[in-house]
């Protein structure tokens, strides 16, 4: 067991020798075609936290880590996560600060759909999701909207069977032209 664990090591630091050497001398722009994106991103779920607050609705996730708690390791769950809700502004400033020009985010649709289309929009949500675009924006960073990435409300999961069901794409739909009707830069 402890040359099988030696080995792993070994590899390891080979690894990690062969990423980091190169990265060392640093990024040169010059090496890219003008307009090249560089950039970051974030998932709602695994940033945003403020579970519940301010009309979000259930997720599916919430649900899962809510009542599945033994299928992560630590229990851990999204209620806070990142904290991101309320230090977007510091996520922004810490952005600008890397120097990339190009964000990409998701939008919970439990934040702004709460009941998916059945329960109307929730203002709040997207209140938040304009602030954070304007922001972004301010920063000259160019925001880019993920519609989903693997977090529905939990009542579409339930309802619907999350993807597997027909009336899902009604839903979809919804979000789809709610985001984009609604998170307009300008």
């Amino acid at each position: 067991m402890a040359a099988a664990t030696a080995m792993a090591m070994a590899m390891l630091a080979a690894l990690a020798i062969l990423v980091l050497v190169p990265s060392a001398r640093g990024l040169n722009r010059a090496e890219f075609p003008p307009g090249f994106l560089f950039g970051v991103a974030t998932s709602a779920y695994q940033v945003e936290g403020a579970y519940l607050e301010d009309g979000k609705g259930l997720s599916n996730w919430d649900f899962f880590t809510h009542t599945n708690s033994r299928g992560i390791d630590d229990g851990r769950n999204g209620d806070v996560a990142d904290d991101h809700y309320h230090r977007y502004m510091e996520d922004v400033e810490i952005i600008h600060s890397l120097g990339v020009n190009s964000y990409r985010f998701s939008i919970s649709w439990a934040r702004i759909l709460p009941r998916g289309r059945l329960g109307g929009v929730n203002s709040a949500g997207i209140d938040f999701y304009d602030r954070l675009i304007a922001a972004v924006v301010q920063k000259g960073i160019e925001p880019f909207v993920t519609l989903h990435h693997f977090d529905l409300p939990h009542e579409m999961e339930t309802r619907y069977g999350g993807w597997l069901g027909a009336g899902i794409r009604r839903s979809s739909t919804t979000t789809r032209t709610c985001a984009s009707r609604r998170l307009v830069t300008g």
